[in-house]
């Protein structure tokens, strides 16, 4: 344990999930009066944090302008990467994580040009010279020069961040470690690693399992296998702990939901992951009713908390009487911007709740097929696209072959939703159509297991890294 006046360690959290993840967890426990939140939240957001969490201070993170040279070396690095990456495993899906069609005529001119370039950057060595381009350029930024001025005043010795590509942790890791303060970032998910988006450069990163770290001296050969360490990640702790299970009847009430009826949630990724999830919604609603089944089943809507499009509105209130909503318990100031939208700690209890209750988890793809694994639920992949789809460019069949389906050892993993047709065959619970020793083997792949130690390995880690 780091004692109190062996330094400070300072916290950054980029998105919502970061917070949840290691500030409700225990991954600081024991290590509180050391703890400095390097923030922009408002001042309502971060007194809300301080509520459920021990945070010993907090300091505002300057403001940050990022130069055109320092944005064109970024976005040809992610591009190059892209194209590296895609080779390496022979994958050309990989490149649809580029956004190739950009709508303005600035960003037409400027995305063009990296377009045209990259093809002839992607040799790893040309990569690591505009790494490098890129590490001086963002020391050249007046943000650098305030940011190292702050944290020589805290004198921290560890900075914590939980995300790789945020833009702004890049250059206050540059400058911790120009003044030799110890550096740790997690890779967010386990999607993460062949989208290129590695921003940070730090002195340890942590990754969920054996397989993460398989693909970052994939990806990354230039880190050094001991700079990588398997933590597990501490999302999946909520789940073991039966305080996070809302009493039955309590929650039942408050979603409106039937007890005498099986409950389906359709878990929403966000607008571009899954634009046509409130069509595939509809579909399971109106197969249900078809099927008469109305009076067995229910729908459980659990959105992406940072889809504040309204998009599922009309088909809610279309079937109101089928589908309940369990709205994100998050907070959001007016700006709704995705790096300011972080969850409360009941939102922890709605989601364990949620897959507890639940009998299956129907989706396009979802992290939360793993959420559901907890429970020994089985999750339905959607298969099939809209016959009058919301967006050209987007596919299932995109989707799928993404090189982090890769993992899947067996496609049994998951029940297959190849039609609308096949709604009552695959989406109504049946124990015939899933294995979740399947499913266990995939959640043992991308977690080794892991996520029953996380807090303690991360802890540990923190722990460690600062004594060396």
């Amino acid at each position: 344990m780091i004692k109190e006046n062996e330094g400070k360690i300072v916290l950054l959290f980029p998105d919502g999930v970061g917070i949840r993840n290691y500030l409700y967890s225990r991954v600081f426990k024991g290590l509180e009066n050391n703890l400095v939140l390097f923030h922009n939240f408002d001042y309502k957001t971060v007194s809300s944090i301080s509520k459920n969490t021990s945070i010993s201070d907090s300091l505002i993170i300057p403001i940050y302008n990022e130069s055109i040279k320092e944005k064109f070396l970024r976005e040809l690095i992610c591009l190059s990467r892209l194209y590296y990456n895609a080779d390496r495993v022979e994958n050309n899906s990989i490149l649809a994580y580029w956004k190739w069609n950009q709508k303005t005529f600035s960003k037409k001119i400027f995305y063009r040009l990296i377009e045209c370039i990259a093809p002839f950057t992607k040799d790893y060595s040309k990569i690591l010279k505009l790494e490098r381009k890129y590490q001086l350029e963002i020391r050249r930024n007046p943000f650098y020069f305030e940011v190292k001025d702050i944290l020589q005043k805290v004198n921290p010795r560890v900075v914590f961040c939980s995300h790789q590509r945020s833009l702004k942790a890049a250059t206050i890791f540059a400058a911790a470690t120009d003044l030799g303060i110890k550096t740790t970032t997690v890779i967010y998910s386990w999607d993460n690693l062949p989208k290129a988006r590695m921003a940070l450069s730090a002195d340890n990163y942590l990754v969920w399992s054996n397989y993460m770290k398989k693909e970052m001296e994939l990806y990354y050969p230039e880190i050094p296998e001991e700079k990588i360490h398997v933590t597990g990640s501490p999302q999946f702790e909520f789940y073991r702990d039966e305080n996070n299970i809302i009493d039955k009847a309590v929650f039942y009430k408050k979603y409106n939901l039937d007890p005498n009826k099986k409950i389906i949630c359709f878990s929403g990724d966000d607008t571009l992951t899954s634009p046509d999830d409130p069509s595939y919604l509809r579909d399971i609603a109106n197969e249900i009713i078809k099927a008469k089944l109305q009076d067995k089943y229910q729908i459980l809507l659990r959105r992406c908390p940072v889809d504040f499009s309204g998009r599922f509105e009309k088909v809610v209130n279309e079937y109101k009487d089928l589908i309940k909503e369990a709205i994100p318990l998050w907070h959001f100031n007016s700006s709704k911007e995705w790096s300011a939208v972080y969850p409360s700690v009941d939102d922890v209890k709605l989601l364990v709740s949620t897959a507890f209750y639940s009998d299956v988890v129907v989706n396009v793809g979802s992290t939360m097929a793993f959420d559901f694994t907890m429970f020994n639920k089985p999750c339905v992949f959607i298969n099939y696209d809209q016959s009058a789809k919301n967006s050209e460019d987007w596919s299932v069949q995109t989707i799928y072959q993404f090189q982090h389906f890769r993992s899947m050892p067996n496609k049994e993993s998951v029940i297959w939703l190849n039609s609308k047709e096949e709604i009552i065959e695959k989406v109504i619970p049946n124990e015939n159509n899933y294995s979740d020793s399947f499913m266990k083997k995939w959640f043992n792949v991308i977690l080794d297991s892991k996520e029953i130690s996380a807090s303690v390995n991360i802890n540990e880690m923190i722990t460690n890294s600062h004594k060396n």
